[in-house]
């Protein structure tokens, strides 16, 4: 355990884990590398819950050595039927005492003492509720309910803290930006990436572009499909590799693919392990981002980290967090995405300013300054609750 030497003993904090269970999203990311650098710290006691019956002790294997997993069972469902209508049963019933409770993933549990803080990732289902689903829908009024219980609100960035205060009337004093670090990728020798890699490309391809998400409206995959159809009269070995799980947008991309003239050359992968994902972006010729929101974006910022680079829209916080590092184009423009792609495909120089300039961006986000960040949130939230 290494940096917050304490003044004295330890904040005792518990987090919500419940996203590190089933297949990891960005908010589950974000959740590991901050139980990550929380648990190395001298000045906090950290423990993880999950709201989650059946699967509360898949957690346990997820956590560092020096966070402890929480164990009584915690049923989601009635759980969370009980919290949209009250304030009981208070989360230290199920963790003990503890001065903070961090919820994750929007949703913080009431308390009977301790402070509180929630994660609001992005305002998708505020601002664009055609792209979301039943669930995600839920979020506001959850935010909404826990403002009112006196939540603290940690965004990833300034321009989500910006929403929330706007959105919500939200003190800005009390909403916290600590961005998160680059989720780290296992190192794959080149040989072993062409391995996996080949396998998958259509015959008579050698290059392709990447993407990776899950197939959800908001991503714009259908999009990028279209772009790709007439870069694909350009580069005849050229294919378009999207990477991630089927989702809520599932029938809109599949469409797409079909009514492409170059469907045949659009590979999915599903969700991938961290191996095959490194792998794979050791390989690409350029990540391709071209989402219609965003409050944050791990992976432009994975793919800057591993050296691939970055084509990505204006949207939501992207600008504000890959700067200069990323090739930038206006949402929807397909003719912009073409040519920024286009552009990273022919154009050497380019390509390598933009590798080099996306490697310096990524580095400037850290785990143990994210821990820090998080840290001193807690403190304050501590230190107002006891006031």
């Amino acid at each position: 355990m290494s940096s917050g030497a304490a003044a004295g003993p330890p904040l005792r904090v518990a987090i919500d884990a419940t996203p590190l269970l089933g297949v990891p999203t960005g908010v589950g990311a974000f959740c590991g590398g901050a139980l990550e650098a929380l648990g190395r710290r001298s000045d906090l006691d950290v423990r993880a819950f999950a709201v989650s019956w059946r699967r509360r002790r898949g957690i346990e294997a997820r956590l560092p050595a020096s966070v402890v997993a929480v164990r009584r069972p915690m049923p989601a469902r009635p759980l969370h039927a009980l919290w949209r209508r009250g304030s009981l049963p208070p989360l230290e019933w199920f963790v003990g005492r503890v001065d903070v409770v961090h919820g994750t993933n929007f949703v913080v549990p009431p308390t009977k003492s301790a402070g509180m803080v929630a994660s609001v990732h992005d305002l998708t289902p505020l601002h664009h509720p055609e792209l979301c689903n039943e669930a995600t829908l839920a979020y506001p009024e959850l935010i909404r309910r826990a403002l009112r219980r006196g939540a603290w609100v940690h965004t990833d960035s300034a321009f989500v803290a910006g929403e929330v205060v706007e959105a919500f009337g939200a003190a800005p004093d009390r909403v916290r930006v600590v961005a998160p670090g680059v989720p780290p990728l296992p190192a794959v020798a080149p040989g072993a990436s062409r391995a996996v890699v080949e396998p998958l490309l259509p015959k008579g391809t050698e290059r392709f572009i990447l993407a990776v998400g899950t197939a959800e409206p908001r991503k714009d995959l259908p999009g990028l499909v279209r772009a790709f159809g007439e870069l694909a009269d350009r580069h005849a070995d050229l294919a378009l590799v999207l990477a991630g799980p089927p989702g809520w947008g599932e029938d809109a991309l599949l469409s797409a693919i079909g009514q492409s003239k170059a469907g045949a050359r659009v590979v999915r992968t599903g969700w991938l392990e961290p191996p095959a994902l490194a792998a794979l972006l050791g390989e690409a010729a350029v990540l391709a981002f071209p989402s219609l929101y965003e409050g944050f974006g791990f992976p432009p910022l994975e793919a800057m980290a591993s050296g691939v680079p970055v084509v990505a829209t204006r949207a939501g916080s992207l600008p504000e967090v890959l700067g200069d590092g990323a090739s930038m184009v206006d949402v929807g423009d397909r003719d912009g995405l073409v040519h920024a792609l286009d552009r990273v495909l022919c154009d050497a120089a380019f390509r390598q300013r933009l590798v080099a300039a996306g490697a310096q961006r990524a580095a400037s986000f850290s785990w143990e300054r994210c821990g820090a960040g998080l840290a001193q949130l807690y403190r304050d939230v501590a230190d107002d609750r006891g006031r």
